[in-house]
């Protein structure tokens, strides 16, 4: 046996939900630049999970079950209220939350392909509010009930401020979350995978993913580029910040991919997101300080932006806490997550790897008194 660290190159399954293959992301074989042009994100999900976009009722259906099952149950919402909020990460509550509503689902244990389903659209459809609820508690503030006449995006910004967002604001976050919601077998995804493969319940799955994408190298990193944007504050300040850390052999977030070797596709639709927001909230200097990272970066080393890195300053612009960026991520990949999970219950074998033992040749037993 041979190791290959981080299993890079590694092919661990089939799946028919996502595909990477010369620099092109597809969702059940539509382009990403298709999608993100011209889908919702709610059919988006429809395509992941049924591997084909749907039809104008069958959409409406969709919507339909998602609204119905938006809200939270009062046990978590009360249960927000017990976490040391000055201490909690939102992604700590969010796994932590999502593991508690399956406290409360009679079906939660109920492995048959009905039941999983209606367990998908559940937890598909109270993501925004788990996301939500938290970070107005935190504040002090009462949670927004999901509205049932706007759409997916719209209702997360709704539940988030309690205000009417604004068409850039909805058209933003959903193209986002288009972008986000799948993306073959990232860290999260493949943890979610191996739980389940040992049949355990959907819950679990979705809990284990969030604690595999609360990770900077995963998910966390346009946390961490919307930091370092702060820490320059100004566009004159780019070029020592950068010149320093690229000097430094230190880890600039935002760059590179493992899968992609000429850049991530997902990266321009945001850009173009971020020029407009920051244009419009009266705030260009994020997108110009982006742009000029960029600029110094990839004139520097070989690594294009990837899709984490101009998500930062979109969400920002949005009026989203920074420390929020990874849940937003949650919100969305939940819809891959899900369509992974009941592919895997679909053909399932346990997922058990081999490890190359690099340890000390086979020892004797020695007796506690009489080792030195």
């Amino acid at each position: 046996m041979t190791a290959t660290r981080g299993l890079e190159g590694i092919v661990a399954t089939t799946s028919s939900i996502s595909s990477i293959i010369d620099d092109t992301l597809t969702y059940v074989g539509y382009n990403i630049d298709d999608l993100a042009d011209n889908a919702s994100f709610e059919e988006v999900i429809y395509l992941l999970w049924h591997r084909k976009l749907p039809t104008q009722s069958e959409l409406a259906e969709l919507k339909q079950q998602l609204a119905e099952n938006a809200s939270l149950p009062q046990e978590v919402l009360n249960h927000f209220k017990t976490y040391p909020i000055d201490k909690v990460h939102p992604m700590a509550a969010l796994r932590s939350a999502v593991s508690l509503l399956g406290l409360y689902d009679e079906e939660a244990d109920n492995m048959d392909k009905a039941s999983n389903y209606k367990k998908a659209i559940r937890l598909q459809a109270k993501m925004p509010a788990l996301v939500t609820a938290f970070s107005r508690v935190r504040k002090g503030l009462e949670p927004v009930a999901p509205r049932t006449d706007i759409g997916f995006a719209a209702n997360f910004l709704y539940m988030l401020t309690g205000q009417e967002p604004s068409e850039i604001a909805i058209e933003a976050l959903d193209k986002a979350l288009v972008l986000h919601a799948d993306h073959e077998l990232n860290a999260s995804t493949f943890t979610a995978r191996v739980c389940v493969a040992t049949l355990s319940d959907v819950y679990s799955g979705v809990t284990a993913a969030i604690g595999a994408l609360k990770g900077p190298l995963h998910g966390g990193a346009n946390e961490a580029v919307m930091k370092m944007l702060s820490e320059i504050g100004e566009v004159e300040n780019v070029e020592p910040y950068i010149s320093s850390k690229l000097a430094n052999k230190e880890k600039i977030m935002g760059f590179g991919h493992r899968v992609y070797e000429k850049g991530d596709p997902r990266a321009k639709h945001l850009k173009e997101m971020s020029q407009k927001l920051t244009t419009i909230t009266g705030e260009p200097k994020w997108y110009e300080m982006s742009t000029k990272i960029e600029e110094i970066v990839t004139s520097a080393k070989p690594l294009p932006p990837n899709v984490d890195f101009y998500s930062a300053s979109v969400y920002h612009s949005l009026g989203i806490d920074h420390d929020l960026f990874t849940p937003i991520f949650a919100v969305s990949r939940v819809s891959g997550w899900l369509a992974h999970i009941l592919e895997q219950y679909e053909n399932n074998r346990l997922i058990r790897p081999r490890a190359d033992y690099t340890g000390p040749g086979m020892q004797t037993f020695v007796p506690i008194d009489q080792r030195a």
